[in-house]
């Protein structure tokens, strides 16, 4: 009989996965059903990007295989985004790694930089993904709790009393998924003393870094933090290009030199239509942006108007594009969701998804138009 890797048996398919599959079947079974789970944009990208694609798609001369790293322009246009949005002026574009999606990058970065047997820190609660790659890498996921006392900011007096000496890698992740907490630059400076006096390297995951934020940071502003961190970037969020998968990963030249090692080996690059459409969306203005949030702070408000109507709790005081809500002592996090889908046919993401510490919360995406808000709404 023809056996499964050990690999398999460590993880289980993408809660999202498994779940939209039955809202699916409900929605064929005639179900209305409003799916408020998924951080997926319902709004298309600048008509100048999809314009850069389809000009691109329509020459006959641009189908073939792409450069590993990127075209030079694209890298470029990374290190001029970086410029602009947060000031970090210290970038060559031998120093960013355009990524098809940054979901790809966790797992090239984990394989690049860790051995079988490393210990990586985890937030808990966190991105699912940071656990399942390394759990498929036979790698040792040591959680740090993240909770609401102590605003959802890693515990670093806490860390230091464990024994780090296994410890590679720290996951961070700010704006936070799924709670909604702000990139601080004095926890930002914080971790990067942490990782340096502890030989660790730290990635900040940074995607939601241009949705409903006060100012955009990135770990980069830290002074010295190129010698311990890397970060991931993508325009899923940013410039509504969740579909297209075009992220990228910066950091010093030797740290990018062995992730293309890994990447290289496993695609043969991005199609240029896309990277030429990634280029008009790292060089779109003030006005596009200012637009994108008006539109999710309008949202955002009506979904609060919803989660009191729950009678859950909620801070104002989040980032990103989720409420972060929570449920009544004693009902569990699944208990509620399939409740709620069964009995008014909506749907969030339970917080057990994301780690312990998200037990007793749910999350709902602001990416769901405002007249199916209303409608979750007045079913409520």
């Amino acid at each position: 009989m023809i056996s499964f890797s050990n690999r398999v048996h460590t993880v289980e398919e993408y809660y999202f996965s498994q779940k939209l599959k039955e809202v699916k079947r409900l929605q064929e079974a005639g179900k209305a059903v409003i799916n408020m789970g998924i951080g997926s944009p319902d709004l298309p990208p600048h008509p100048t990007v999809v314009a850069a694609l389809t000009g691109t798609a329509n020459a006959t001369e641009t189908h073939g295989y792409q450069n590993y790293q990127g075209i030079p322009a694209l890298r470029r246009a990374f290190v001029d985004f970086y410029e602009k949005k947060y000031g970090v002026t210290n970038f060559t574009d031998t120093e960013v790694l355009p990524l098809i999606g940054s979901k790809e990058g966790i797992l090239h970065i984990s394989m690049a930089f860790l051995n079988e047997g490393d210990a990586v820190l985890v937030p808990d609660p966190g991105y699912p993904t940071y656990t399942s790659v390394l759990k498929m890498l036979g790698n040792e996921c040591i959680y740090y709790s993240l909770n609401k006392e102590n605003a959802w900011y890693p515990d670093l007096q806490d860390l230091e009393k464990k024994d780090l000496s296994r410890v590679k890698m720290m996951w961070i992740n700010y704006p936070h998924m799924p709670t909604g907490a702000k990139a601080d630059r004095q926890i930002f400076k914080a971790l990067v003393d942490f990782a340096k006096a502890h030989d660790l390297l730290l990635v900040n995951d940074n995607p939601y870094s241009m949705i409903l934020t006060d100012e955009p940071r990135s770990i980069f502003q830290i002074p010295g933090a190129k010698m311990v961190a890397l970060e991931l970037n993508s325009l899923s969020k940013t410039a509504n290009m969740a579909g297209w998968r075009v992220g990228a990963v910066l950091g010093q030249g030797k740290y990018i030199d062995a992730i293309v090692k890994v990447k290289s080996n496993v695609d043969s690059g991005m199609f240029l239509g896309i990277q030429n459409g990634a280029i008009a969306a790292l060089n779109l203005g003030e006005a596009w942006y200012s637009e994108l949030n008006a539109e999710y702070a309008a949202r955002r408000k009506m979904i609060w108007e919803l989660v009191k109507k729950l009678g859950l709790e909620y801070s104002e005081d989040a980032e990103g594009m989720f409420v972060w809500a929570k449920l009544p002592d004693g009902i569990k996090s699944r208990e509620f969701v399939d409740g709620l889908l069964e009995n008014k046919s909506i749907f969030m993401a339970p917080g057990d998804i994301f780690g312990n510490n998200g037990e007793g919360w749910v999350r709902l995406s602001l990416c769901v138009n405002k007249s199916q808000i209303l409608e979750a709404i007045n079913r409520i």
